[in-house]
């Protein structure tokens, strides 16, 4: 019983110093300014989302492993260090559950439920921006991998998506660099939400070793520091490149 407490003190202590290392990182980003600001008086909410849910598990890998709860993951730490950092932020959900209506017989009509309730969260939320956070899959190339974010077509949306992309290629995508893209208009949330918002892919369920990493707490934190640092970033990529097109 001893040797078994020792190893959980163990294991507690070193996800304790890699969580203020994540903080570290965000840190030592610089005078950051972020690029969204109050608005008539009211401050600027970080909603994050993460994508899929309960029943609804979103992609899942050879072995098993469903996106669902590793965007819960990854988003609660998101919010702990944005909170940190002196941001407001809203998660959509904060257990690993699927946000709909009560009543719903099937999947399908859960599912929109889902997509609808999380689309009237963000438009409740005043002067807010989106984050929302997703795993990726690639069933036909299993050697593709790496963090890739999409941004909608509202204002600020676009440097967000840039700065957060460039953290992310500096914090997990070493040799494998990717560019921001725009959203398709076939993703209901961002299409239907008048805030602007990026989604964040964080890696490839299809790829058994970044799998792996994507279910370590470790690199969940990894990735959650890069994409705040991302967010905190985006007011001075926005000073750099000035007001984006």
């Amino acid at each position: 019983m001893v040797i078994l407490l020792r190893k959980r003190d163990l294991v507690l202590s070193c996800l304790f110093c890699c969580f203020f290392l994540g903080l570290a990182v965000v840190l030592w980003q610089g005078s950051a300014v972020p690029v969204f600001h109050v608005r008539n008086d009211v401050p600027v909410t970080v909603v994050i989302d993460p994508g899929h849910g309960g029943e609804d598990g979103g992609a899942v890998s050879p072995g098993g492993v469903a996106e669902g709860q590793i965007n819960l993951a990854v988003s609660l730490r998101v919010s702990d260090l944005l909170r940190f950092a002196g941001e407001r932020t809203r998660l959509t959900r904060s257990e690993d559950v699927t946000i709909c209506d009560e009543g719903l017989d099937t999947m399908r009509q859960r599912k929109s439920s889902d997509l609808k309730n999380r689309v009237k969260l963000v438009e409740a939320t005043e002067n807010a921006v989106l984050l929302s956070i997703h795993q990726n899959s690639l069933p036909s190339s299993p050697v593709t991998h790496g963090a890739q974010v999409f941004w909608n077509r509202r204002e600020g949306a676009e440097v967000l998506a840039e700065s957060i992309q460039n953290a992310l290629n500096a914090n997990v995508n070493a040799g494998n660099e990717k560019r921001p893209r725009q959203i398709p208009d076939s993703i209901y949330l961002m299409k239907n939400i008048t805030a602007p918002g990026v989604l964040v892919e964080c890696g490839f369920l299809s790829n058994p070793p970044e799998t792996e990493r994507l279910q370590d707490p470790a690199y969940q934190l990894r990735l959650a520091a890069a994409i705040t640092a991302g967010y905190l970033n985006a007011g001075d990529l926005k000073n750099d490149l000035g007001e984006p097109k």
